[in-house]
Formats: C-alpha cells, structure tokens, sequence
C-alpha cells in the first residue's frame, strides 16, 4: 500500500490475486489497473500524484519494474526482461526511480541503479554493491536500504556526498522500509527476527522505539516472504469486502493509521 503525496489516493495490492489497485481513501473511485497472470508488488505513487511504479512478474518470468497512469493504462516496462529488478523508489522531484538489482545466488551483483525516467538511462548508485530495497526519502536527501548477505545492516546513502553509513540498531533484520513524511524517521519490521515487531527509527540519532508487538500476529507467505497482519507491508484489511487484504509497500501515511483499518513485511 502506498499513499499519494498530497494524501488524497492510495494504491495496494489485492490478495492473492496479486492485482493493483488505486482508491481515494475512503475507498471511491477505485480503478483494477493490472490484471492475471501479471502479479503485483511494492507500488509507489509519483511525486506529483500522476503514476504508480510497481513491481511486476509473469509465470516464468523474473521480477521487473513497470510505470502505470493512476487512470489505467498499460504497464510500461522500464527494465530488462533477464533482469530480478524491484523496489521502485521515487526522487523528490520525480525525474529518477531508484531500484534494486538482484543477484539471487551473488550477494556482490546485488546493486541499487537509478533509473531517469526521461531519458530512461541508468547507472548504478556508487558504492551499491551488495545492498537492496532502496527507499529515497521524501526530502530527496537520502535513500535508505538493507544489506543482501544476511538482510542484517540498515544503510544511509547521502545523495549529495554519494557517501553510505550504516545506521546504529538494536535488532539484526529488517523488513519492508518505509519513511515518515518529514524523513525524520525511518519504519520496518522484525518480521524474521526473534524480536517480532514495527520500530521506528529516528535518523539524527539512531533512537530507536518499538511500536507494535507482532508476536501473536497471524502471518501470512507472500511474494517476498512472511507478512504481518502494522508497516510498510505490515498488512491491513480493504475497505472492500470484494478485494480481500492488500499489502502496505509505501510510506508512513502522514494522516496515521485508518482506524478503520486492522493491524498487518523487504
């Protein structure tokens, strides 16, 4: 699930169907905007409300990254077909997706490329090799990511500087990021770790809280592994009864939870 900027729209995924949709919030004007066999995840909206990034595969086919109208359409393709590409993550200005390259048997040819969306050419964010699930933050001055050997590390990359840190955690896997608006704070879960919970993490000093305990939630295997029933693909009931649950793969949404919504993990 991921909600538009100005906070009007959202888009998620339906289960487990694996199709995507876009709603207002109170659940009108919702448009099916990909149909079977192509399955859906991790969408984003544009900065400007007009397009949703979306991870896409077919039967036999490995995971691609495609752009969509909010208004329908067909998915356009953005990466090669022999590549494993995810996690579409936009820049503030929304002229460049940041997106995962996976290797899933070399940890070392797992990279994060930047992808222009006008002139489509790409290049590989320095110092990238062996990290994933890039998430740029609101204020285009970092993108946060995870370490691929052993899903272990949360890393800051100053988009200025071209500079990585690791950030300093209590806990030793991470799932499903997500910023708040003010990019003052960073989400995940712990889905894989003893420790099973949604923390926040505020990025000037690494203070870290836990939100929600998740232990007695009930999960459920998607795509890219176990999810919950609170995060970024911590899940949440549809407002349609029709539509089933869908998954959250985008920020904080700045309005807070949907209350009529009930607590639900890359």
């Amino acid at each position: 699930m991921d909600f538009s900027r100005d906070g009007q729209w959202v888009t998620y995924v339906s289960n487990p169907e694996g199709t995507l949709w876009r709603s207002k919030l109170d659940g009108t004007a919702r448009l099916q905007l990909t149909y079977p066999p192509m399955h859906t995840a991790l969408a984003h909206w544009s900065p400007d409300g007009r397009q949703i990034a979306f991870s896409g595969s077919f039967p036999g086919k490995p995971w691609q990254v495609f752009l969509i109208s909010k208004d329908g359409g067909s998915p356009q393709s953005l990466t090669a077909e022999n590549a494993f590409e995810t996690d579409p993550s936009w820049s503030q200005d929304g002229n460049t997706l940041a997106i995962g390259h996976h290797d899933l048997v070399h940890d070392d040819q797992t990279y994060i490329e930047l992808f222009d969306v006008k002139t489509r050419k790409i290049s590989q964010v320095p110092d990238s090799k062996g990290i994933f699930a890039p998430r740029w933050s609101p204020d285009g001055r970092y993108i946060l990511a995870i370490t691929a050997a052993g899903n272990d590390k949360l890393m800051l990359y100053d988009v200025k500087n071209q500079k990585w840190r690791q950030l300093n955690t209590s806990v030793n896997s991470f799932g499903y990021l997500a910023w708040s608006p003010d990019s003052a704070y960073i989400y995940f879960d712990t889905i894989l770790n003893g420790d099973t919970g949604y923390f926040r993490l505020r990025i000037s000093d690494s203070k870290m809280e836990k939100l929600v305990d998740l232990k007695k939630i009930r999960l459920y295997r998607d795509q890219f592994g176990p999810s919950d029933h609170a995060g970024e693909k911590a899940g949440f009931s549809s407002p349609q009864k029709e539509t089933g649950s869908i998954e959250l793969s985008g920020s904080v949404h700045k309005c807070g939870q949907n209350r009529n919504h009930s607590p639900r993990k890359s």
